[in-house]
């Protein structure tokens, strides 16, 4: 199946469809989605990307993002790729939006319209090997830190939307 987005304007209005990586080339404003699972201790469940992805592969990131099918709720496609990529689904409560543009190295540019969500969940995921290489707790001061050290350890979206989200719960 060919994966398209959502094309949008600045105000989250569909403009068209467009194939994801063409969307991604061309740096056109689409639809995506962010989603922070936390535990009873407030922790944050990173995931760390597959190793085969074709960017940012092997880098810490949030839970899940990605990006919502046409006529598909935003929190439908949280918990559909939460299942996919983290194998559990729980209650998601969207928390804000932003636009945020994030250019990668292999000439391909993130610019999204990105819905941030939360829920949470207590339990082991059962990870997606194609998807992800790991996960970890950690909370929002240890990860803010650790961003601070050791950045090139993170995905290029994730700084943008941790900064959003940690000024949110700040």
């Amino acid at each position: 199946m060919i994966e398209q987005v959502i094309l949008v304007n600045e105000k989250d209005e569909q403009v068209g469809l467009m194939e994801k990586i063409e969307a991604h080339e061309k740096a056109l404003l689409h639809r995506a989605f962010s989603v922070f699972v936390l535990n009873d201790k407030n922790e944050i469940m990173l995931q760390q990307r597959a190793f085969g992805k074709y960017h940012s592969p092997g880098l810490w990131t949030n839970t899940c993002c990605s990006h919502q099918r046409e006529g598909e709720s935003n929190i439908a496609a949280g918990k559909r790729r939460l299942m996919e990529e983290m194998g559990f689904t729980t209650e998601l409560e969207e928390l804000f939006n932003f636009i945020y543009i994030a250019p990668f190295e292999n000439g391909l540019t993130e610019h999204e319209f990105d819905h941030v969500m939360i829920g949470k969940y207590n339990d082991e995921p059962k990870i997606n090997p194609d998807e992800v290489a790991d996960y970890k707790w950690m909370s929002a001061e240890d990860i803010k830190e650790d961003m601070l050290h050791q950045p090139q350890n993170y995905t290029e979206w994730f700084k943008i939307i941790f900064d959003k989200y940690y000024a949110h719960i700040s």
